[in-house]
């Protein structure tokens, strides 16, 4: 069992490594305190399994969740998986549902920009490069690996 000095250091131990100014109380920590308040899956499983190229399992996975959530990141993963078996109409479906419930996905522009390549529309990928310089005008990874296929889809035709 943790002393209240011991919590107290872990905290600002914590805050430091997070970019915060460690706060300074003499308040006890309180049960609440380790409630995680956010509706995010964990999508751990679901991320290793897609890297492993299961995409079924991925795939049953991700559509239970999405019984019982509205969170853009379940969406985007099903339009990842399906693109990547190949069903490139219902990919489409969820990536337009995740930038529904959050239009500044960077990972949701990124890949539908990538199914527009795989699909022949280089103009609409471009449009998804577009938003995403504005969405990172400073670079990120969303952009830089958009612009790469986008790049290498150029020099194959």
């Amino acid at each position: 069992m943790k002393t209240f000095s011991q919590s107290l250091i872990l905290r600002s131990a914590f805050a430091v490594a997070l970019g915060f100014a460690p706060v300074l109380s003499t308040a006890p920590a309180l049960a609440v305190d380790n409630i995680e308040t956010t509706d995010a899956p964990d999508l751990t499983s679901v991320r290793a399994k897609i890297g492993a190229k299961d995409y079924a399992a991925a795939l049953t996975e991700l559509r239970d969740m999405a019984e019982d959530t509205t969170n853009a990141d379940v969406y985007n993963l099903l339009g990842f998986t399906l693109r990547k078996t190949g069903d490139f109409k219902t990919s489409l479906t969820y990536y337009t549902k995740a930038l529904e419930l959050q239009p500044n996905h960077k990972a949701a522009h990124e890949y539908l920009g990538e199914l527009y390549l795989q699909t022949g529309d280089v103009a609409k990928a471009k449009e998804q490069l577009v938003i995403l310089t504005k969405l990172c005008a400073t670079g990120c990874e969303e952009r830089e690996d958009l612009e790469k296929a986008i790049a290498t889809k150029s020099a194959s035709n």
